[in-house]
């Protein structure tokens, strides 16, 4: 098995995000089809998910994916809608704070999970959607959402 990805905050934080004067359905299933792409490319077992507007504008379960990666692409893009940035970004600032995104009493981790593979669709500065993927390590998830939207923002 080939070695996992390593991100700091300061890695994610470094990478491009998606932040446009308008982002429609089109542009959210052109970027689903480019995760798609990126995902046979690498042989990976992910499900995407594109989310607009509170919409799921796209979506594909790749391999052995399925109705179990569902509540991992909801509760990832969940961390990104609460907190506008993306869901691994967030797990690492709490770990490089000393505090451990799961151990906050205060949230509902049903709900909310901060794991790698979600990240922001913004227009003007406001997030308005997420892309997300869910199926391999959250790392490996996060390099292949990261990857999309770079190979997206290239055709911008």
């Amino acid at each position: 098995m080939p070695e996992l990805p390593i991100f700091t905050a300061a890695d994610v934080e470094a990478q491009p995000v998606i932040d446009l004067p308008d982002f429609s359905n089109d542009d959210a299933v052109d970027l689903g089809l480019i995760a798609v792409e990126v995902i046979r490319e690498r042989d990976l077992n992910l499900a995407v998910r594109v989310v607009l507007r509170d919409d799921v504008v796209f979506q594909a379960k790749l391999k052995a994916t399925g109705a179990g990666n569902d509540p991992w692409l909801a509760g990832k893009a969940a961390v990104v809608a609460r907190f506008g940035e993306p869901s691994l970004l967030v797990r690492r600032r709490h770990e490089e704070a000393g505090t451990p995104f799961d151990e906050r009493t205060d949230l509902d981790h049903d709900v909310l999970k901060a794991h790698g593979g979600s990240m922001p669709i913004k227009v003007a500065g406001e997030v308005v959607g997420t892309i997300t993927t869910s199926g391999e390590p959250d790392v490996v998830d996060h390099a292949t959402t990261a990857e999309a939207v770079r190979r997206f923002l290239a055709t911008r």
